[in-house]
């Protein structure tokens, strides 16, 4: 599933859509050419894979996945879940904890909406700012019963780095290995000793919003990942950036894909990173991860 030889971008989007929801056109990412032209920039940097982190009702589009694989040689791995309350579609509440779970199952086993494209993880399953609904509860017990049946790993989305710790007792309590979680958006705020204790408990962490300098500012991401690294813990350490929006991409005035790469590593290194640390994050830490 994962190409082990090359970086792994472990959270982010190829094909999104919430601007329904908001209400702002730059929510639709889905311009071909241009995500085309950012994948080939990857592929000659290095990364291999993208762990896309765009579920049902998101957006997501399983061709589009398939034609940039096919088009710019990235291997993409898509998921299966629901992502956080304000985005359930009306069924989450009416139907069953087992149906749902049945859901996920059945595009992990057999392809996502009639497509040859299986989904390779279980993600991305959110929760609120500061809580965790009744309903999103209900997700991450369906998600925990699809990845006792499929052995994927779980993947999640934390509302600006609130309530890590309790989606992991959440899954703790439905009987998961933490070693097979990991919590993403731990890097948008001072949240060194909620991260401390995920990893101790045996899960994973993401700092995966790098770039997003207008919620955090990568230069206190990288004193925390120097704290971590002090502690000997970029093992449980994964990196990616999370687009979601057209004015992400260079082409409109963004970041782009790449600036983890070009702007972000080189920071790292600067300040004190070795390139195995680099590779740590990037390359070895996802391998065994989504293997």
């Amino acid at each position: 599933m994962i190409d082990s030889t090359g970086y792994t971008y472990a959270h982010e989007h190829l094909h999104i859509d919430l601007s329904g929801f908001k209400g702002d056109i730059d929510c639709r990412l889905d311009q071909y050419a241009l995500i085309c032209d950012e994948m080939r920039t990857l592929m000659n940097l290095g990364v291999r894979n993208i762990i896309e982190m765009t579920n049902r009702y998101m957006g997501r589009n399983p061709q589009f996945m398939q034609d940039l694989m096919r088009d710019t040689g990235i291997n993409v791995v898509a998921c299966t879940g629901y992502y956080q309350h304000d985005f359930y579609p009306e069924h989450v509440a009416t139907r069953s904890v087992k149906a749902l779970a049945q859901e996920m199952i059945d595009e992990i086993e057999k392809g996502i909406e009639g497509s040859e494209l299986k989904a390779g993880i279980i993600a991305e399953i959110g929760s609120s700012k500061g809580t965790i609904t009744d309903l999103e509860k209900k997700v991450f017990n369906a998600a925990a019963i699809a990845h006792h049946e499929t052995g994927r790993p779980l993947s999640t989305h934390t509302s600006f780095s609130t309530m890590g710790l309790e989606q992991l007792a959440l899954l703790s309590g439905f009987g998961v290995d933490l070693s097979r979680v990991v919590i993403g958006h731990c890097d948008l705020k001072d949240n060194l000793d909620d991260i401390l204790r995920m990893i101790d408990l045996g899960a994973y962490v993401q700092f995966d919003t790098i770039g997003k300098n207008n919620y955090y500012p990568d230069a206190k991401r990288i004193d925390m990942l120097h704290a971590l690294r002090d502690r000997g813990l970029l093992h449980r350490v994964m990196l990616s950036m999370d687009i979601t929006r057209r004015s992400h991409l260079k082409a409109n005035g963004g970041n782009g894909y790449s600036y983890l790469l070009t702007t972000f590593v080189p920071l790292l290194r600067q300040s004190g990173f070795s390139q195995a640390d680099v590779d740590v994050m990037l390359r070895d830490n996802p391998s065994q991860f989504f293997q």
